[in-house]
């Protein structure tokens, strides 16, 4: 495996520091303007005119409204993913500051989408840079930075449309999501799933008249919540999805413990009634489906189809998957359905050894951060994995593309109120990313 000399890493680090100022304004340039999802146009804009001011070779926006920025001509194609849209503010009364304006001091940014995960693309565009300005960039590799739309949505959408539309298929991709210092690996997929239950009204005053989907669906939920909750013994009715990590009913089970268990809840509920005073005709809800390693989407509606009381009210209830069809910022529509595959890169993947090389020349053993950060980072793993899903489940999950992951933030500053990041993270993220490549480009 190729390395970079001391002198050549040292150069790096000194230019992602000096890049620093730079990379502050940028992002907050970023933020200064809302990108919920479908709504991203303004960051697609601040982002394009940045590739375009650093020096990118080419710089687009596809259809679908991801911007892409290319440097280098080399054979072997490696990208940078970050999502630049963002889930929307909240109650702005949680807030300490405004979450568009932001605020900024000397170790931190605060604002909308700082650590989720506008950052990751902040340090990425500045790598590129630095890998042109060391001139690191040879016939081997060419980098692509892209900003993707729709991940709060949709994980994953926009790459299936980079992938099967766009024709783009790199070596490798990493994603700048936040990582709290660590290299990741993998993370638990996700479905959503839908029961629908049929009833009969009739008047309230007479309820055996009728057929209550509200009753049917509190036996169905008890059903849910076993599966979720229960061991996995033989004499268990219900037995619960912590089966997986059992060596007898997966075997993928280093890896499924390493993600973690499945896991199911109720998230949504519906339902119609002629009045208040009448019995309810029918009932849905919505499942929150997490997966682990070993689980597909159809071993997830099966189990719920074989839930005791799913079968005991028969043709009265359908379970299915839900649909996302919903326009881009740009008008496209590119329907997909809400199954977001699990993935894990194994640990001797070339991927994987070679970002774990290019971690420990640059920094050492041990995650890094600022002085608040590092003590709470460094007791924890350098190679891990997220919680939450990313848009690796298309880019690995469904098109077998490696994945490794590693962005400046942290997981738990992700949808919540005054939302920071650190400046030591994307100068850390960039250095990174710009030595990557000549690790893996043997």
């Amino acid at each position: 495996m190729g390395k970079l000399s001391k002198e050549e890493l040292e150069k790096i680090k000194a230019l992602a520091e000096g890049y620093k100022a730079d990379m502050t304004a940028f992002l907050r340039a970023i933020v200064a303007n809302p990108g919920e999802s479908s709504d991203e146009a303004a960051h697609v804009a601040t982002i394009k005119a940045e590739m375009e001011k650093v020096g990118f070779d080419e710089v687009k926006v596809d259809p679908q409204g991801n911007v892409m920025g290319f440097m280098g001509s080399g054979k072997t194609l490696i990208a940078f993913d970050g999502h630049i849209d963002t889930v929307g503010i909240g109650n702005i009364d949680n807030w300490n500051f405004d979450p568009y304006e932001g605020f900024e001091d000397d170790e931190e940014i605060g604002g909308r989408g700082v650590s989720d995960q506008l950052g990751g693309t902040v340090s990425a565009v500045y790598a590129a840079k630095i890998m042109k300005d060391l001139g690191l960039l040879n016939d081997k590799y060419r980098v692509m930075v892209v900003g993707t739309v729709q991940e709060e949505d949709c994980d994953g959408l926009c790459w299936e449309y980079i992938y099967h539309e766009d024709k783009i298929r790199p070596e490798f991709v990493v994603s700048s999501e936040p990582t709290d210092g660590g290299l990741y690996r993998g993370q638990r997929g996700r479905m959503e799933i839908r029961i629908d239950v049929k009833g009969v009204s009739c008047h309230g005053s007479a309820p055996d008249r009728g057929d209550n989907a509200l009753y049917k669906m509190a036996d169905i939920l008890r059903d849910v919540r076993a599966l979720n909750n229960n061991g996995d013994a033989e004499s268990t009715d219900i037995r619960g999805l912590v089966k997986m990590l059992n060596p007898k009913y997966n075997d993928q089970w280093k890896e499924a413990r390493f993600l973690g268990r499945g896991t199911v809840t109720a998230s949504q509920i519906f339902f119609t009634s002629p009045s208040r005073c009448a019995v309810a005709d029918s009932c849905a809800v919505s499942l929150d489906r997490r997966m682990t390693v070993g689980e597909t989407w159809e071993s997830c509606l099966e189990e719920i189809r074989q839930l005791p009381s799913v079968k005991k009210y028969g043709e009265d209830v359908v379970v299915s998957m839900y649909n996302y069809d919903r326009p881009s910022f740009t008008g496209v529509v590119y329907p997909i359905e809400c199954y977001f595959p699990t993935w894990v890169l194994p640990e001797d993947h070339k991927v994987c050894t070679s970002a774990v090389a290019a971690y420990k020349d640059l920094f050492g053993d041990k995650r890094i951060g600022n002085a608040k950060t590092t003590p709470e980072r460094e007791v924890r793993p350098l190679l891990d994995k997220w919680t939450f899903s990313t848009n690796g489940v298309s880019i690995m999950g469904r098109n077998g593309i490696p994945v490794i992951g590693f962005g400046p933030g942290a997981e738990a500053q992700a949808h919540a109120p005054n939302e920071i990041t650190w400046k030591k993270d994307l100068v850390t993220c960039a250095a990174f990313y710009a030595a990557l490549p000549a690790y893996y480009c043997d």
